[in-house]
């Protein structure tokens, strides 16, 4: 592995990440640093499914999209990384722990997904990650997470 920090746009996203529009919830990771941190981009805007009922007049991110932008946000940390690119890689939610909301996102935000790896090895199946969403440097969530990546045969 070099030093050198990775990024991902949404075309390497997309060739990692199963999910596609209205759950595809990360727009680019950045400052990839192999399997250990990163760093992903949602700009939420009001185009987003959720916002019409969720709620109607006051839209708010609803808190499992949060969480589930940064688990995605890990998954293509780990597969950039393990260059799973077109590997048709799935990741599964084993557990959520610690999971904090401090702040609503709304639309017009942009939600930085700062996560780390707690325990995880090249060809491991099992997972964990810390990580943090933030606004404009202040907390919106934190959550830990494990998670099952289900790595395609060779």
């Amino acid at each position: 592995m070099s030093s050198e920090l990775l990024s991902a746009d949404i075309h390497l996203i997309q060739r990692i990440l199963p999910h596609r529009y209205p759950f595809l919830l990360v727009d680019k990771v950045v400052d990839i640093d192999g399997i250990h941190s990163a760093r992903g981009i949602k700009n939420v805007t009001m185009n987003e499914p959720h916002f019409q009922g969720h709620f109607p007049g006051n839209p708010i991110m609803p808190g499992v999209t949060i969480v589930e932008a940064m688990a995605q946000t890990a998954a293509v940390m780990v597969g950039t990384a393990l260059n799973m690119s077109d590997k048709e890689l799935l990741v599964y939610f084993m557990a959520i722990d610690g999971c904090k909301f401090r702040r609503m996102v709304i639309p017009g935000d942009v939600l930085e997904l700062k996560m780390k790896t707690i325990r995880g090895k090249p060809g491991g199946k099992v997972w964990k990650f810390s990580g943090v969403a933030e606004v404009a440097g202040e907390l919106a969530c934190e959550a830990q997470f494990t998670a099952m990546i289900d790595l395609p045969k060779e």
